[in-house]
């Protein structure tokens, strides 16, 4: 029994040290997904959970990156919550493919709401076009707690890895893979040209339909070979009670 209670002992302080040392990472500020396509348009989902005991967050105030300008964000409304976006001037004015961008979103502040304790909420954004020259961007944000304390979420990441302790929510760059709706490719299936009318040809339809036709002939060979090993087997049935009901000699 000592054995047992030792055994159990050890493992109760292994999950509390485990359980101590993962619940600062779950605090932090973070944004949900975490990665994105270079070069697209993304939506995300600042993720802010309140980690006091006595004290709700009101405010949070997030700064997006100036050395990597986005051209489009729009937000999403978060009901009890109010929100400005505040635009800037650019200290160097950034080519993008939409033209020259000069001026762009500088910070986003909800405010007004009250995240409790124990709680969380995300707050979501779309923005675009990334930038296709760096692997990351870092959003230094700010939270703002009912008892007038403001936990600043600003730190980068440490080169050797290492998380630091108040680390940036960051959105990890991805090189595009072109399955996205702003850099796929064509579909093979696409109709090669559309006449003056502007009724699309009948190209993509037919290539469309040759799946469900092959389909449904294989969906039928299965019916039709099931059908038979029915009868077959209803045959079987009656021989055998032919048989029994045979007079005998």
């Amino acid at each position: 029994m000592s054995f047992v209670r030792r055994a159990a002992t050890v493992l109760a302080a292994a999950t509390a040290l485990t359980a101590g040392l993962a619940l600062p990472a779950l605090a932090h500020v973070t944004i949900q997904p975490g990665s994105a396509e270079q070069g697209g348009f993304t939506k995300v989902a600042f993720r802010v959970p309140n980690e006091r005991d006595d004290a709700s967050t009101t405010k949070v105030e997030v700064t997006f990156p100036a050395d990597h300008p986005l051209a489009f964000v729009s937000v999403k409304p978060v009901p009890g919550w109010k929100v400005k976006v505040t635009e800037g001037k650019l200290p160097t004015p950034v080519k993008t493919q939409y033209g020259e961008l000069k001026e762009a979103v500088t910070k986003v502040v909800w405010s007004g709401g009250a995240i409790e304790p124990g709680q969380f909420q995300e707050f979501e954004v779309s923005m675009g076009q990334l930038p296709t020259d760096t692997g990351q961007l870092v959003f230094p944000t700010k939270q703002t707690y009912s008892s007038g304390e403001v936990v600043d979420w600003s730190e980068a990441p440490k080169a050797d890895g290492t998380e630091a302790e108040h680390p940036a929510p960051l959105l990890k760059l991805t090189p595009a893979t072109g399955d996205d709706a702003h850099g796929a490719a064509a579909p093979s299936t696409a109709p090669s040209a559309v006449p003056a009318s502007g009724a699309p040809t009948l190209i993509a339809t037919a290539a469309a339909v040759a799946a469900p036709a092959d389909g449904g002939t294989d969906g039928a060979a299965r019916l039709l070979g099931g059908a038979g090993l029915a009868v077959g087997l209803i045959g079987v049935v009656v021989g055998a009670l032919a048989l029994r009901r045979r007079p005998t000699a």
